[in-house]
């Protein structure tokens, strides 16, 4: 795999470490493209496959859950889905733009341009707040559901959990379907600086400087839940201690490596399923 393209978003830090991971790569591992246009393209054609993988994963209880990416021309715009058509069948044809206004700009092809209220309250608010944040990833997923319900945080039992280590938060106000762009801001005031958010009695969040870190945080987040609703019920856990929590997070938790984790997503999803590009 070759990647000409020259850095977006990443840390000396991060680089290293992708560095010693997949030092095929070097210093360019984040892509990025001058033409808007053609960053756009990228932007989408990775959302309507991350839609793809949600519904491959049963990410798409009675159509709930939304995927955002910022437009890279208009920063107070973003992308979504059109409510009302099954993840799997998402395409980037059918991705709409729709203002921080709730504005739909740009409408989906062939599909109708009905727009999710609560992804509207939502991610406008988190886009808002979060400039650094080009997408945000949501569903109600089982997992994250079923530990939401705890009204926890995570604790750091596995190395894919420590990714998580204090940079995730909770938020405790459930007050039913979010379709009040005020209960969106509450949720990003709550994320606050970190890529996740548990929304108690609801479900989990994740953001990142890009669709791909997004989507793999939240992939990662859901089997967090998971594993640590199954090494609870198995026994007493011993998470790890705060200094190797940290270390393990600097080193599994950062942009690049979430970016490059979804990679192999991307290229089965799309050699399965190239309709997606349509």
């Amino acid at each position: 795999m070759t990647n000409p393209l020259p850095l977006r978003r990443t840390e000396p830090a991060e680089t290293a470490i992708v560095e010693a991971l997949l030092p095929e790569f070097g210093s360019s591992v984040i892509p990025v493209h001058a033409d808007p246009a053609v960053e756009r393209l990228y932007r989408k054609q990775r959302l309507a496959a991350a839609y793809r993988l949600f519904g491959r994963n049963g990410y798409d209880m009675g159509g709930a859950g939304h995927i955002t990416v910022r437009d890279p021309e208009w920063p107070d715009h973003f992308w979504v889905n059109p409510f009302g058509v099954h993840f799997g069948r998402i395409k980037v044809s059918h991705l709409m733009l729709v203002s921080h206004e709730g504005v739909v700009v740009e409408p989906p092809k062939g599909v109708p341009a009905r727009l999710n209220r609560a992804a509207f309250a939502i991610h406008s608010e988190l886009h808002k707040a979060r400039p650094d944040v080009i997408a945000a990833a949501h569903s109600h997923s089982l997992y994250g559901k079923a530990w939401s319900s705890l009204g926890r945080l995570l604790d750091p039992l596995t190395q894919d959990s420590a990714a998580f280590y204090d940079d995730h938060a909770l938020f405790e106000e459930y007050s039913g379907v979010v379709l009040d762009a005020s209960e969106g801001e509450k949720i990003a005031h709550a994320l606050g600086h970190r890529k996740a958010v548990i929304l108690q009695n609801h479900g989990i969040l994740t953001v990142g400087h890009s669709v791909e870190a997004a989507v793999w945080r939240y992939l990662a987040m859901e089997n967090a839940c998971q594993a640590q609703l199954l090494a609870e019920a198995a026994g007493t856990t011993k998470p790890m201690s705060d200094a190797v929590a940290r270390h393990t997070a600097s080193q599994v938790g950062t942009e690049v490596g979430a970016l490059w984790a979804f990679q192999p997503y991307w290229d089965v999803i799309v050699a399965q399923e190239p309709d997606l590009l349509d």
